[in-house]
């Protein structure tokens, strides 16, 4: 019925002659309205009065000039038309109760349509909550923005996730292709004894390589996944936005509500760090060292860094298995280290540290003993930093010093510890630390050079208990508790 009451106020304000809209249309002595330029008439015959009459060109009936009238009924009706046309959204295409006839500015909540005043007071309705078909529509599209805004930022940090993940990728595959080097140079001088063995690790590489890229792959399929969703939904809140308020207002698909609530996941990706212990020893002594580190990794204690009473310079990561310095100029801190998060008073204890790239490092064992008095505490505390790490002071640990190679800090009858150099075959990158209680002894193995020892402590039997030690040095690279 809307749509007949709109076609029949265009008939009626259209000029019947030029088919267009009556433009200051005038009225005729036989009721057609026309527009000026469509009336027939020779005006300055008419103005000199020679009698001449106007024809309708519809009908034919003639009509004096002076008789013709401005048609203002036909005038409001193009004015109408007008406003009608120039309306959006609801009155565009509903503006009219397909009922009764009225305006359609309500909106039903219950019924979910757009109804007139009178559908208001009718008994269909009755006790529903209505409200202004602006005030829904506009609320309706502030949603709509506000979910597409919202999906467009988590597609932003989809792509950022993406690209996260492509380039840890990326990497790992050089440190794969480092770490196969690794292997090839370790079995170059052994080829001939130890081929077979080469062959099956390498094998284990290439599937662990093959597994961890396909979850790389995964992960990138999922997060491809993720986006192509956060497209679609864009996509269809992108139609619905230019949808008719009373299509809008009727959409049950869900997609909305779904929009509002969608976030990224981020899909679980391997480790970035490969974890390889494969140790090729001299062939003279492969069988002994092999055996000999097989047993003491049997005791391989599984703890983390204690963040308790952590020096300002030194921070500590979020899993607590690594720990670098930092400098905090202008200000000057003493570094005392950091303990591990268990101690030892009894049995065989293991664990490895990383300590790649590092130009200065200390670790090993630590035992804070009772009997040093508190005057003999503060003069220690403010003791250089190489010259506290002596057994007397509770410290049983090695050390590298930038430019001063590796070494030991031993018992001494003097102030200064006894600081042995050592002397290893290959530089320290990773390094085993065994603790005997039973013996009383420290040990430091080179398993980078296939556990090999590097230096024993003897007499570390003490009834207090014993902490794993650790000190970066004032070397920013980190220094790492390895996992079992």
């Amino acid at each position: 019925m809307a749509s007949k009451i709109l076609t029949d106020l265009e008939k009626e304000a259209t000029c019947p002659i030029c088919r267009k809209q009556l433009t200051e249309p005038l009225g005729l002595a036989c009721g057609h309205a026309l527009c000026p330029s469509c009336i027939t008439v020779d005006r300055e015959e008419a103005e000199e009065g020679s009698g001449k009459e106007c024809s309708c060109p519809v009908c034919g009936t003639g009509s004096p000039h002076e008789n013709l009238w401005a048609n203002q009924h036909q005038a409001d009706t193009v004015e109408k038309l007008g406003e009608l046309k120039l309306n959006t959204g609801v009155e565009k295409k509903i503006a009219f109760c397909a009922l009764h006839g009225e305006k359609l500015q309500l909106f039903c909540k219950e019924d979910q349509k757009v109804i007139c005043w009178l559908c208001e007071r009718s008994q269909e309705h009755c006790g529903h909550h209505t409200f202004l078909v602006e005030e829904v529509v506009q609320e309706c599209q502030e949603r709509v923005q506000a979910a597409l805004q919202r999906l467009r930022e988590e597609q932003q940090e989809a792509e950022k996730l993406k690209a996260a993940i492509m380039e840890d990728r990326i990497a790992w595959k050089h440190e794969m292709k480092t770490e196969r080097q690794w292997i090839e140079s370790k079995f170059c001088w052994l080829r001939r004894a130890l081929h077979n063995e080469k062959q099956r690790e390498l094998r284990i590489l290439e599937e662990k390589e093959r597994k961890t890229l396909a979850d790389w792959e995964q992960a990138e399929d999922e997060m491809l996944q993720q986006s192509q969703v956060l497209e679609e939904l864009i996509s269809e809140l992108e139609h619905r936005s230019q949808w008719a308020a009373e299509e809008l207002l009727q959409d049950t698909s869900g997609i909305l509500k779904w929009s509002e609530i969608w976030t990224v996941r981020k899909p679980k990706t391997p480790p970035r760090k490969t974890d390889t212990r494969l140790e090729f020893p001299d062939l003279r002594r492969v069988l002994c060292l092999y055996r000999e580190l097989k047993d003491i990794q049997g005791y391989w204690e599984d703890f983390t860094l204690n963040p308790v009473n952590l020096n300002l310079n030194l921070v500590l990561s979020e899993d607590h298995r690594q720990v670098r310095a930092v400098p905090i100029w202008p200000f000057k801190s003493d570094n005392y280290g950091i303990l591990g998060s268990q101690y030892f008073s009894s049995g065989k204890h293991y664990w490895e540290v990383d300590v790649s790239n590092k130009t200065a490092w200390v670790l090993g064992v630590y035992c804070r003993k009772p009997s040093v008095k508190l005057a003999s505490r503060l003069s220690t505390a403010h003791l250089k930093t190489w010259s506290r790490y002596k057994p007397e002071h509770g410290y049983w640990v090695i050390g590298l010093r930038k430019k001063h190679g590796y070494r030991a800090f031993d018992e001494s009858p003097t102030f200064d510890p006894k600081v042995l150099a050592l002397s290893v075959a290959i530089p320290l990158r990773r390094i085993g630390v065994f603790l005997s209680l039973e013996a009383g002894t420290v040990s430091f193995f080179n398993i980078t050079d296939n556990g090999s020892l590097i230096y024993q402590f003897h007499k570390c039997c003490h009834p207090q208990p014993l902490y794993p030690y650790f000190n970066p040095g004032n070397c920013p690279a980190p220094l790492t508790l390895c996992r079992p």
